[in-house]
């Protein structure tokens, strides 16, 4: 007689010292999760929210840049130190790293060292721990999905159909693994010129057809803007150097949906 299959249980483990785990995902590259998971973390910390910041791409980390952060976390002999930049407390496998040091490592150490990030760093009294994930849907996002606690996720994508499809991958993923899908951004929808008109440059609407097919929120749209990728390369994320930039506003709304559906 043929038993019934072996289905392995996960008991999943939050993050010490935080209330809440928020995922920026895309399964996608080159779509601006970074950007939008610092700019995110930056607007709730303007709302009084008390913020981290972990990186979560071990291949390619983009906090050091997006932070201008050059320095190497401290430990206690049994847990790192996050270090704290514009009062968010941030980890990232770069800070531990030279900058152009490849990452040359197989799945098992990958998973040990999101393990150690979310289990041997002191984050300290956390309202929200903003994890920004690597493209894919490989070890880290099933190390979070299965074995840490993640409160949400939110998708960002650019309206090209390309991108699209592995987002769609990533949002079966999620639903699979039984994470809360928050809702979706499209992210470099268009670029206004002088003559005031918009440009759809990666295609139009792609993103909001996305989630009416998956029956998820569509969360809205951030336009191209040369200045964010001016301040990200110094370190200083637009709703950091320019709080009153119009897209530094929808940052701020982003982080007011999530605050008030989070924080009541």
């Amino acid at each position: 007689m043929i038993g019934k299959p072996y289905k392995k249980t996960f008991v999943k483990n939050p993050i010490s010292g935080t209330k809440f785990t928020i995922a920026i995902s895309s399964a996608k590259g080159g779509v601006g999760k970074s950007t939008f998971a610092t700019n995110l973390a930056l607007a709730l910390k303007n709302l009084g929210c008390k913020v981290g910041l972990l990186d979560a791409d071990i291949y390619g980390p983009s906090l050091p840049k997006l932070f201008s952060i050059n320095q190497k976390p401290e430990s206690d002999g049994s847990n790192l130190k996050p270090i704290i930049k514009y009062d968010i407390q941030c980890m990232s496998i770069g800070f531990l790293t030279d900058e152009q040091t490849p990452m040359i490592w197989r799945g098992p150490m990958v998973t040990s060292t999101i393990k150690t990030f979310a289990q041997k760093v002191s984050w300290s009294n956390l309202d929200f721990i903003i994890v920004d994930m690597p493209p894919g849907t490989g070890d880290t996002q099933l190390t979070f999905a299965q074995e840490i606690e993640m409160d949400g996720a939110i998708i960002v994508s650019t309206p090209q159909e390309l991108a699209l499809q592995d987002v769609k991958r990533g949002i079966k993923m999620f639903d699979k693994l039984g994470v809360k899908i928050i809702g979706l951004v499209d992210n470099m929808s268009f670029f206004k010129g002088e003559d005031g008109k918009k440009y759809p440059i990666f295609g139009e609407g792609g993103v909001q057809r996305t989630a009416e097919e998956f029956n998820k929120e569509f969360l809205g749209e951030i336009p191209i803007d040369p200045e964010v990728g001016k301040s990200g390369d110094q370190g200083k994320p637009i709703v950091e150097s320019n709080p009153d930039n119009e897209i530094s506003k929808i940052y701020i709304n982003f982080a007011n949906k999530i605050k008030s559906n989070y924080l009541k």
